[in-house]
């Protein structure tokens, strides 16, 4: 699957602006890191190895840009404050490749629509360029609050995986 050429321009909502990650998004994403609540539904390793995961972190979707494996953007909102990342992501689940809307928000940002809002216009980014005839997100059981996203986002559980060691629901809409 090739990247459309404008995946990587900024995108814009109401309230939110997307844009590629760069180093000044390290620092702050230790911090998200080091969050024991942002970071409960993820293996501990990550939390705990803070200050060397979060540079793999923005490198590793850094990479998936120049690999064709679209990755994560830097979610902002319109005053320039750096509230999570949200984006499209090419996961292997049960050894087929999907598009996957991935979010993560720091957590005093949530409640607040930021979440449905990105992912929202990540649906609609994949349905207006055509790049499935579906996608999905990968939810931990435990992790409620995402998947209200994802059912606000229009998905339904579609089955159950592991991903990454890690037991989720798949959420899927059809396009």
């Amino acid at each position: 699957m090739k990247i459309p050429s404008d995946y990587l321009l900024p995108h814009q909502t109401e309230r939110l602006v997307m844009r590629p990650l760069g180093e000044e998004h390290i620092l702050p994403w230790v911090d998200y890191l080091r969050d024991p609540l942002a970071m409960r539904y993820f293996p501990d390793y990550i939390r705990l190895e803070a200050v060397t995961q979060a540079p793999i972190w923005i490198i590793r979707q850094q990479d998936r840009y120049v690999n064709q494996q679209f990755g994560l953007l830097a979610l902002h909102l319109k005053d320039g404050t750096f509230i999570g990342q949200c984006g499209l992501l090419l996961q292997e689940v049960d050894g087929e490749f999907v598009l996957e809307i991935g979010y993560h928000l720091f957590p005093a940002h949530w409640g607040k629509g930021y979440a449905t809002e990105a992912a929202t216009c990540f649906k609609e980014y994949a349905r207006k360029h055509q790049l499935s005839t579906f996608i999905v997100s990968l939810i931990s059981h435990h992790n409620t609050p995402s998947q209200a996203v994802a059912k606000r986002n229009g998905m339904v559980p579609w089955k159950e995986s592991v991903w990454q060691d890690i037991p989720v629901i798949v959420f899927r809409i059809d396009f």
